[in-house]
């Protein structure tokens, strides 16, 4: 039985995303290529690696087999990069960085870009996820950093302080309903209209869930790819929405914003890893970065 480090490293981002379409994307093969590659492991094997569904695949018994040494592999490959890239100058090295909406937010803006012009030789996995997603990753070595909020269970992983994230709700200056308040809770702006991100954004899942934990729906006039257009088309008087303060205040000359009184809307967001002096020497710069 052969695979190829490219079958390893395909198979793993299919098994990651659950699509072998995005995970061929991802990986730089056509679609018929990454089917035919895949294909021919189970071949060799004997035996099935992925379960279709309507939706997308999913590992079989097999396949989670296989993820767990694929894994290690890569883990090898990065930490092998790590080790000679003070010798090949020539030699990049990635790091697997997972994080949520608000730490993407605050690390694109300003980290990321200084970091990566500083480390021209490192590349950067950055993948959003919610904070209960983010601390499985790290933990079974899928990510090699993870910046995820205390309540998604850390305890098991080494952690270091990134930041506090405090949500807010957004109006436009114009908004009436809420006008003179200057703090409200979930329960209270519930039968307004809502501007959102889009279906499956792990932001947008968190406040939807915190809606139907108190009993309730929140109207949706429409959703957005990313927080500039939600902020943007609240200003404009499209709806009211709830975003991570830093958000709202990019836009403080356009919009109102509120406190959110929730307990759940001030969270402390911290940077973990399975080990910090586990990581490759590229992956310890990026911690030291956003630390």
């Amino acid at each position: 039985m052969r695979f190829d480090l490219t079958d390893l490293r395909l198979f793993l981002l299919v098994a990651e995303r659950g699509s072998i379409t995005h995970g061929a994307e991802l990986a730089g093969l056509a679609l018929a290529s990454a089917s035919a590659r895949i294909k021919g492991m189970e071949e060799r094997l004997g035996a099935p690696l992925l379960e279709r569904r309507r939706r997308g695949v999913v590992p079989t018994a097999a396949g989670h087999a296989l993820l767990h040494h694929a894994r290690a592999v890569q883990n090898q490959i990065e930490a092998m990069a790590g080790d000679l890239g003070a010798y090949a100058g020539g030699l990049r090295a990635r790091v697997r960085l997972m994080a949520n909406t608000a730490a993407t937010a605050e690390m694109v803006r300003d980290i990321l870009p200084a970091f990566l012009v500083a480390h021209p030789g490192i590349d950067i996995d950055l993948d959003e996820r919610p904070s209960h997603e983010i601390a499985e990753a790290v933990a079974s070595g899928a990510a090699d950093l993870g910046i995820a909020a205390t309540w998604a269970g850390l305890s098991h992983l080494e952690q270091k302080p990134f930041c506090i994230d405090r949500l807010v709700v957004i109006a436009a200056r114009h908004w009436l309903s809420l006008a003179g308040l200057h703090a409200a809770n979930l329960t209270e702006i519930m039968s307004e209209s809502f501007v959102g991100l889009g279906l499956g954004h792990p932001l947008q899942e968190h406040i939807t869930r915190q809606a139907a934990r108190l009993g309730g729906h929140l109207h949706m006039r429409i959703r957005v790819p990313g927080l500039d257009n939600v902020c943007r088309l609240v200003a404009q008087g499209a709806g009211i929405a709830i975003v991570p303060e830093s958000a709202a205040r990019r836009y403080a000359r356009t919009l109102r914003s509120l406190r959110l009184t929730d307990d759940w809307a001030t969270r402390q967001l911290n940077l973990c890893a399975r080990g910090f002096d586990e990581l490759t020497p590229q992956a310890k710069l990026l911690a030291a970065a956003l630390v």
